[in-house]
This record gives structure tokens, C-alpha cells and sequence, in this order.
């Protein structure tokens, strides 16, 4: 497997994203926002996209893998290629949401280096273009927690 960013069409992987969200007048809105990372799977024909993670700016806006490569180190290869671009850019503060009830993602962000900022209340709701009850893994997706990790430069040579 290896990471690349991505510069074809964004809609030929509009797939990947709605992996990761629940809203599809959401995703129409930042699709085509920042930089995305694609995890390919190599295979004599090129290979195929098993995950990607969108960085706008120092945000991680939309993530996934596919459900067959979970906790197979593709995410986690993600991560680390984003932290490595923002690294080279000069280092920062990278942040990233996911719903509380999400307790996968919880787990999986701070096993990354992400520490928890803040929660959002009453975030995934209707009025905000989310489904009504959506649920994760038997509790009701209402609230956003926000994580951070910060990422320090590249030393000078």
C-alpha cells in the first residue's frame, strides 16, 4: 500500500467520502476543498483507492477506509502522511471532528496523537442537513468532539 495525494476528479471519489458523511448537501459543499491523500492498494493494473483523508487547511475535513482495510494500518498511514505534508509546510496544529458517539473514531484519533479541544452540542441534526437518529453503534449521533495534535516543523538543515 502506499499514499499519494490525489489530483484527479474529486466526484470519482465521492465514494470514499460519503463513507465518512452522513450529509450529502454537507459533502457538496467541501468536495472540492484542500488537499486529499489517497491510500492505494498496488496491484498489477495501478491499484485501488482503500482510504483517503482531505486536508483543508490544518483540518482533516473528511476521512475513510474502506470497511474491508479497517485496522489494517491504512488510516493510521493516512495520518501520517498528512502530519508529514504539514511537517514540510512548517508544522501547526491539526484538527479534526467526528461525532461523539463515534466511539471507533475516538479511539482511533487519539491513538494518532490527537488529544481532545472541545464538543460542539447538537451538531448532526436535520436544520444542519444530517438525517434524523442516525446511530452509532446503538447511540444516537447528536454532538461533534473536536481533536487536535500538534505537529512540530521540520528541523532547519
Amino acid at each position: 500500500m502506499r499514499v499519494d495525494l490525489y489530483g484527479g476528479d474529486r466526484a470519482a471519489l465521492r465514494w470514499s467520502f460519503e463513507l465518512a458523511e452522513d450529509s450529502a448537501e454537507l459533502l457538496d459543499g467541501y468536495l472540492d476543498q484542500g488537499r486529499v491523500l489517497v491510500a492505494l492498494e498496488t496491484a498489477p493494473d495501478g491499484g485501488h483507492v482503500v482510504g483517503h483523508l482531505q486536508l483543508v487547511g490544518l483540518e482533516i475535513k473528511n476521512m475513510a477506509v474502506v470497511p474491508r482495510r479497517r485496522g489494517s494500518g491504512v488510516g493510521a498511514a493516512l495520518i501520517s502522511a498528512a502530519a508529514a505534508l504539514v511537517r514540510a509546510e512548517g508544522g501547526g496544529t491539526i484538527l479534526v471532528a467526528t461525532g461523539a458517539a463515534d466511539v471507533g473514531n475516538l479511539r482511533f484519533y487519539q491513538r494518532q496523537g490527537f488529544r481532545f479541544r472541545s464538543v460542539e452540542r447538537d451538531v448532526f441534526t436535520p436544520a444542519r442537513g444530517y438525517p434524523e437518529g442516525i446511530m452509532v453503534d446503538g447511540i444516537e449521533l447528536r454532538d461533534q468532539v473536536w481533536l487536535d495534535r500538534e505537529i512540530q516543523p521540520d528541523p532547519p538543515r
